[in-house]
C-alpha cells in the first residue's frame, strides 16, 4: 500500500496498548498514530486524530466501547471500528453489530488475524473471526425477525434509545440493570430517565410506569 492505515488503540490496560502498539507498528504499512484508555477520552479527542481504523476494548471505566462505536458512527463512516476484547458473548456481540462496528476478535487472536482483520475492514469488508460468527449470527438474524415482527411504535417525542430506557425501567429494572442490558453507562440511563420524564410531563418512576402501561409500552402479563 502507498498510504499507511492509520490506527488508534482504545484500551484501559496501558501495557496492552503499548504491546499493540509495538506489534502492529513493525508492519510498513500500518501505523499506530495514538492510545487512549476510555471511551470519553476517544470522545473528546476524536477529532484531533487522523484515524482509518480504530482498535477498541468493550469493557472500560464510564463509557463502554459499544457506546463509544455508536458515537464515532454517528461522526464519520468512514472510520473502522474493530472490538477486540476479552468478552466475547453472543449478546455483546449482536448489541455491537447494532452499534456499527466493523470487526470483533477475542484478545487472545494472533498477529497474523488482527492484521488482516485490519486490512478487510479498511477496505471495507466486516470481519469476524470463525468462531464468532458460529457463536453469533444464526441466533442473531432470527433474533431480529422475531422482533420485527414484535417491534413497538417510538413513543412519540421521544428518541429511539429513550424509547428503549423508558420500556426497561418500566419493566422494574433499577438504572445499573438497564445500563448492562443496553450496554450504556449508568450515567447516561440517569440523564434518558431525566429527558424522558420531562419530555413526558412526569414527576417520577411510578408516573412513568403508569404511563408505559396505558400506552401498552409493557403489559401486565
Amino acid at each position: 500500500m502507498d498510504t499507511k492505515i492509520k490506527v488508534l488503540l482504545v484500551d484501559d490496560h496501558t501495557l496492552l496498548r503499548e504491546a499493540l502498539a509495538m506489534q502492529l507498528n513493525q508492519v510498513s504499512d500500518i501505523e499506530v498514530v495514538g492510545g487512549l484508555s476510555s471511551g470519553e477520552e476517544l470522545v473528546n479527542n476524536f477529532q484531533s486524530y487522523e484515524v482509518d481504523v480504530i482498535l477498541m476494548d468493550i469493557v472500560m471505566d464510564g463509557m463502554t466501547g459499544l457506546e463509544a462505536t455508536r458515537w464515532i458512527k454517528e461522526q464519520s463512516q468512514t472510520v473502522k471500528v474493530i472490538i477486540i476484547t476479552s468478552e466475547v458473548k453472543k449478546e455483546l456481540v449482536a448489541t455491537g453489530i447494532k452499534c456499527g462496528i466493523d470487526g470483533y476478535l477475542p484478545k487472545d487472536v494472533n498477529k497474523e488475524i488482527l492484521i488482516e482483520a485490519i486490512y478487510k475492514v479498511y477496505a471495507g469488508e466486516k470481519y469476524f473471526n470463525q468462531a464468532i460468527t458460529s457463536l453469533v449470527f444464526e441466533d442473531f438474524y432470527q433474533g431480529e425477525k422475531t422482533r420485527e415482527k414484535r417491534k413497538k411504535k417510538t413513543t412519540v417525542g421521544l428518541t429511539k434509545r429513550e424509547s428503549e430506557v423508558l420500556e426497561q425501567v418500566a419493566s422494574g429494572k433499577t438504572n445499573t440493570e438497564v445500563a448492562a442490558v443496553l450496554f450504556i453507562s449508568v450515567k447516561t440511563v440517569e440523564t434518558h430517565k431525566t429527558n424522558i420524564l420531562d419530555k413526558l410531563g412526569l414527576k417520577n418512576t411510578v408516573e412513568l410506569v403508569k404511563y408505559a402501561i396505558k400506552n401498552n409500552i409493557i403489559s401486565l402479563d
